[in-house]
């Protein structure tokens, strides 16, 4: 399962979305995080779905990636989709001429179309913002987020020290998932058991893994300032980049295709009623 886990990983091709501007994807990212939220009815979905997979073709990830970063989160889709299911007030749907009712449970025409739509828009979100990570490098993805924040320094916000941070906490996703994977092999092998017996059990199973790791965690993070004191960083003051962030041509089409986009959402919302 730890395996399955692909948040914060990069991967490294030569492809259009690759060479965009960290900048023009963030806000992209944020873009279509919202326009999803808008999209209503079949058409809707069905074109935030070519929307995504076109880019998924054109970033040259393997889309069995992004498929394996869907499954960690099976639990919570199929959660999410039968609170709504089951929880949604409406007309009780019928088969066969059967009102699909068992108990003080229900299923509604509405709570269908509901839970489909939820589903729908956590697969889009997952994989749609996983092109981001993927594309994006962990250094040129804290050039763009320091770069955006940076108008808001007049009033005290440090650009700089949050972009590195969030960074940092994006780069060490995939060294903690690896460390905990370890630590548990470690522990399966004297003999621990974290798939049988009951919940508070496997909760308890759980601690033997959350020490070393919490240990390892804090002795990482103070290598890594060890490592930045030795190296004399004291912030954003007074850095250069050997790398300039430039808007080139390509940014511009990006930009230009995410507007089509989100104009396509508005315009499907408004007057495509299927």
């Amino acid at each position: 399962m730890l395996n399955d886990i692909t948040l914060g990983q990069f991967f490294p091709v030569d492809s259009p979305v690759h060479k965009l501007d960290p900048r023009v994807k963030i806000m992209s990212s944020l873009a279509y995080i919202i326009a999803v939220f808008f999209a209503k009815g079949f058409a809707g979905y069905l074109f935030v779905a070519v929307f995504t997979y076109s880019v998924i073709l054109m970033s040259k990830v393997p889309l069995k990636l992004y498929l394996k970063g869907l499954k960690p989160l099976i639990f919570i889709i199929i959660f999410t989709s039968a609170i709504n299911l089951f929880m949604t007030d409406g007309k009780i749907a019928q088969i066969g001429g059967i009102p699909l009712k068992f108990g003080i449970f229900k299923i509604t025409v509405e709570g269908i179309d509901t839970a489909v739509k939820m589903t729908l828009r956590l697969i889009f979100l997952v994989a749609g913002t996983s092109v981001l990570t993927f594309t994006t490098s962990p250094i040129v993805l804290t050039d763009g987020i320091e770069s955006l924040l940076s108008p808001f320094k007049k009033i005290g916000v440090p650009a700089h020290e949050l972009a590195m941070m969030m960074s940092i906490a994006i780069r060490f996703i995939p060294t903690l998932l690896e460390e905990t994977d370890k630590i548990m092999k470690a522990q399966a092998s004297r003999g621990a058991d974290f798939e049988n017996g009951s919940v508070i059990k496997r909760i308890k199973a759980l601690v033997p893994i959350l020490v070393p790791l919490f240990i390892s965690s804090f002795r990482r993070a103070d290598e890594l300032a060890l490592a930045m004191e030795c190296r004399c960083y004291r912030g954003g003051k007074g850095r250069t980049r050997l790398k300039t962030l430039k808007i080139a041509p390509i940014d511009y089409i990006a930009c230009a295709f995410m507007l089509v986009f989100i104009v396509g959402i508005g315009v499907i919302a408004l007057f495509v009623r299927v």
